[in-house]
């Protein structure tokens, strides 16, 4: 989240992180640059008048690969700003935002737009994931495996869900960790390993096959079929 006034900032990262979200704040574009070049992200929030440039250049540097961005070009960009004329919203999206939010803004509507943008990466229409007997309702919050509701930890819902969207695939640990955890977790912890155990063992029934699967010295990986 790039965003200058911290009293928003600081609320709305409580509420991302509420909802399962890992966020990192910063609060000019020198930092966003910065940790843009570091971390993986999915999304960026991006307000527009920042103290040292604004969003709309911003928003070209990442598009136009003047910044290196440690997660790819398919960074998500969703525009949160007071500036809702129409000019401003239009600019905003040629400039290569995906989405504009105007300020003020009901916190419901923003979680929305970004799980909307996050489907996009996965070509993915609901907020209902599905694989095998697993359903992830990522706007309730609800897990089930087959008609037991699971009742996850907000770190255990975020590795489900990340891992549900790449069924099959095997995900590394150090991504994981960037992608569910925010810029302060420890690498040398054992968080993932002990948090993907857990999970494992929540998703697990007493005749079920466990339904991820760790491959040594690979990661791990979710099994398409978990019947």
């Amino acid at each position: 989240m790039v965003e200058d006034e911290e009293d928003l900032a600081g609320a709305l990262r409580v509420g991302l992180v509420r909802a399962g979200y890992a966020v990192d704040l910063a609060g000019d574009a020198a930092a966003a640059f910065e940790l843009l070049r570091v971390n993986a992200y999915d999304l960026m929030l991006l307000d527009l008048n920042l103290p040292d440039s604004d969003g709309f250049a911003v928003c070209r540097a990442v598009r136009s690969g003047a910044v290196e961005l440690a997660g790819g070009p398919e960074l998500r960009v969703l525009m949160l700003t007071a500036r809702g004329a129409l000019g401003d919203r239009v600019r905003g999206l040629d400039e290569g935002a995906d989405d504009y939010l105007v300020k003020p803004f009901a916190l419901a509507e923003l979680l929305a737009r970004v799980r909307a943008l996050l489907r996009r990466d996965t070509g993915g229409t609901s907020a209902v994931l599905t694989v095998g007997e697993l359903t992830l309702d990522t706007a309730r919050h609800e897990a089930r495996r087959g008609l037991r509701r699971l009742r996850l930890t907000r770190k255990e819902f975020g590795v489900l869900e990340y891992l549900m969207t790449r069924p099959g695939q095997v995900v590394p640990a150090e991504e994981l960790l960037e992608h569910v955890w925010d810029a302060n977790a420890d690498p040398f912890t054992e968080t993932v390993r002990v948090t993907v155990g857990t999970l494992r063992r929540k998703l697990t029934g007493d005749d079920d096959e466990p339904p991820i699967e760790t491959v040594i010295g690979r990661g791990y990986r979710l099994r398409e079929r978990t019947a």
